[in-house]
């Protein structure tokens, strides 16, 4: 017969800081109320510009000043209050498809080309002119 050998596991806590950054440390030391209050506040999302919106803006030196950009994330936040999923945002020199879900411009275009194209897919449309 074998001869097992047993040997007693360290019942001593294993320091849970050494290995982990600042930011996961305070995270550590809040409390779980306070944590959870924070995932619960509603926080106004930031607009995202994809990667392929990026390019069709420089492509066709499409310029949107922040004040509109701005507005732009107010009326979006209203819109998806509304049930909007996907919309389209007609602004003075641009067209926009934007997901409310997401908060994401998924691409752009001028207006005058915007102007011979059919959209589909879109549960609403924002005209900020």
């Amino acid at each position: 017969m074998e001869k097992v050998n047993i040997r007693p596991i360290s019942t001593a806590p294993l320091s849970i800081y050494k290995k982990q950054g600042a930011i996961q440390q305070k995270a550590l030391k809040t409390s779980f109320a306070q944590q959870l209050q924070n995932a619960a506040r509603p926080e106004p999302s930031k607009l995202m510009v994809s990667k392929h919106a990026k390019a069709r803006l420089e492509q066709r030196n499409i310029q949107i000043d922040q004040a509109s950009w701005n507005k732009l994330e107010e009326k979006l936040q209203e819109a998806k209050k509304m049930g909007v999923q996907d919309s389209l945002v007609l602004l003075k020199n641009a067209a926009l498809i934007v997901s409310a879900k997401n908060n994401t411009v998924i691409t752009a275009m001028d207006r005058t080309e915007a102007s011979a194209q059919i959209f589909t897919n879109i549960n609403g449309t924002i005209v900020m002119e």
